[in-house]
């Protein structure tokens, strides 16, 4: 507890320190600078990037994860529906794979993306992660990123939609289900739906990633990590 104390304690007169001010002793009688910890949590990020952003890139890397997986939107949950009832479900399992491969595609874009964002964090940043919720670092690259993504997935996901096929997929599906009688005729904007959506799901496998990092002392896998974070283990 003292430790902690210390801690908090340094970190409370950072603003008049210098860059390598010191800000926290560890148990064996070492220090971290200010510079490791930021260093420390942009290795973090780096793992969640590296780990599971890369995981969304392959295929299945949506439609087999059970955590990011797309599924129709509501207003199309009734459209599903009715084409099963029918004999179509075929056509429903073609969109809505059609929907994951083309997340799968945009996500790759995204890396670069996070790569910026993690180089321009600051020491006050680093210092609110560290002793932030279990998601800190993962809302900190939402609040810097998510505009960024959003207008390079979109492009992306609409390309796609034509690279796999699901435009015609999707024409096809709401084609038949439109031309039913006594049905409310549907005509969503799915580009914007699946951007959404490929967003939601890179930042839900990052806020995993994280949470094992924080949670799991096994999966600080550098000297760097075990030593930043075992500062908020101790608080």
């Amino acid at each position: 507890m003292k430790r902690v104390l210390v801690f908090l304690v340094c970190i409370s007169f950072l603003g008049t320190a210098g860059n390598n001010a010191v800000v926290a002793q560890l148990s064996g009688g070492g220090i971290l600078s200010q510079d490791q910890i930021g260093n420390g949590l942009r290795e973090a990020l780096d793992h969640g990037i590296a780990n599971q952003v890369s995981k969304l890139t392959a295929v299945d890397g949506f439609y087999k994860n059970d955590l990011v997986k797309i599924l129709l939107p509501k207003e199309l949950q009734k459209v599903d529906k009715t084409l099963r009832r029918i004999g179509l479900g075929s056509l429903a399992d073609q969109g809505i794979m059609a929907m994951n491969r083309a997340a799968e595609d945009a996500v790759k874009t995204a890396t670069p993306i996070f790569v910026d964002a993690v180089k321009g964090i600051t020491f006050t940043d680093a210092k609110n992660i560290l002793l932030g919720n279990e998601n800190a670092a993962t809302t900190y690259l939402k609040e810097k990123t998510n505009t960024s993504l959003y207008k390079e997935f979109n492009p992306v996901i609409k390309n796609s939609f034509a690279k796999v096929g699901a435009d015609q997929i999707w024409s096809t599906l709401i084609s038949k289900y439109n031309g039913m009688p006594f049905v409310k005729k549907v005509n969503p904007d799915l580009t914007d739906y699946v951007t959404q959506e490929a967003l939601d799901g890179v930042f839900t496998m990052i806020a995993e990633e994280e949470k094992g990092i924080r949670k799991k002392s096994g999966l600080r896998n550098t000297e760097l990590l075990k030593n930043v974070f075992s500062l908020q283990d101790k608080r």
